[in-house]
């Protein structure tokens, strides 16, 4: 994942899913000792539902739309 893709990606999990900073920044503890993906370890760690998993994946699949407040 590029550095653009994967900031867009941490707000789409805290814009659109509404999950606390502090629940992505323990994902990103335990993906730091499991290295495994960051959707699959918010998932097996209770801080994302079936539901919400299942639109983070439809937004990994779906090509990345222009962000013109990106610089």
């Amino acid at each position: 994942m590029t550095p653009t893709t994967y900031k867009r990606f941490i707000r789409f999990l805290q814009e659109d899913l509404a999950l606390p900073s502090a629940s992505i920044r323990i994902a990103l503890r335990f993906r730091e000792q499991d290295q495994g993906p960051l959707p699959m370890i918010l998932w097996q760690y209770g801080l994302v539902t079936l539901e919400q998993l299942d639109r983070i994946f439809d937004w990994l699949e779906a090509p990345p739309s222009p962000d013109l407040n990106e610089t």
